[in-house]
C-alpha cells in the first residue's frame, strides 16, 4: 500500500496542495530553503510540490504544516470551501476502490468520541445543546437520516455527511420506512 499521493490524479488533493503550499509559505515568509531546513523535506520536493509535478507522502504534508504552524488541512483543502466539507481523496491505494476520502475536520482540544447509531423507521432522537466549541460529524452507511437543526430539515441519503455546531438543539430523524445507520463523531 501506498501513502503517496499522485499528481497525474489531479482530481483529487494535489490539484489544491501546490497552491497552498505556495500561499502559506510566501504567508508565513517563509523561503523555499528556510521550509526546507525546518521541516527536513529537501528543497527539491518543495519545488516540485509547488510546481504540482511532485509526488509526497502524506506525513511530509504534515512535516510542511507544523513547520509553517499550519495543519495539514489547510494544506489540503479548496481554499474556496469550508473546512467542514473537504470532501477530497487523500490516499490511493493499488486498487482502483481503495481510496481514503478526508470528508471535514473540526477542531478539537479535549475529547473526539465516535458512535455507531440506528434508528428504526419512525424513531427520532432530540439532543440537547452540547458545550460550545463542540461539534459533531455524522456520516450515512444506510438508509436516510433528517437531521433537524434550528428548525430546519435536511435529509442525508447514505454515502452523505455533514458536520456542524452541537452547541443548538437538534434531533435525527428517520423519516423512512427503513432503518437507518450513521456514523456519528462528537468533537470536543
Amino acid at each position: 500500500m501506498s501513502n503517496i499521493l499522485h499528481s497525474q490524479e489531479r482530481r483529487d488533493v494535489l490539484s489544491h496542495v501546490s497552491g497552498n503550499l505556495r500561499r502559506l509559505r510566501q504567508a508565513s515568509g517563509m523561503s523555499q530553503v528556510a521550509l526546507a531546513e525546518a521541516s527536513g523535506i529537501s528543497r527539491r520536493m518543495i519545488i516540485g510540490v509547488e510546481a504540482g509535478d511532485a509526488n509526497i507522502s502524506l506525513s511530509s504534508l504534515d512535516k510542511l504544516g507544523a513547520a509553517m504552524g499550519v495543519t495539514f488541512v489547510d494544506l489540503v483543502r479548496d481554499p474556496d470551501r469550508s473546512s467542514t466539507d473537504i470532501d477530497e481523496v487523500t490516499w490511493r491505494g493499488r486498487g482502483e476502490n481503495s481510496v481514503g476520502v478526508l470528508l471535514g475536520t473540526a477542531p478539537a482540544g479535549q475529547e473526539t468520541q465516535m458512535w455507531r447509531w440506528s434508528l428504526e423507521a419512525g424513531e427520532r432522537y432530540d439532543a440537547e445543546p452540547d458545550p460550545q466549541g463542540w461539534h459533531e460529524m455524522i456520516f450515512v452507511i444506510e438508509g436516510v437520516l433528517t437531521l433537524v437543526r434550528s428548525g430546519m430539515e435536511t435529509d442525508h441519503p447514505a454515502g452523505s455527511f455533514q458536520i456542524y455546531g452541537s452547541a443548538q438543539e437538534y434531533s435525527y430523524l428517520n423519516k423512512t420506512i427503513e432503518t437507518v445507520h450513521f456514523i456519528r463523531n462528537v468533537v470536543a
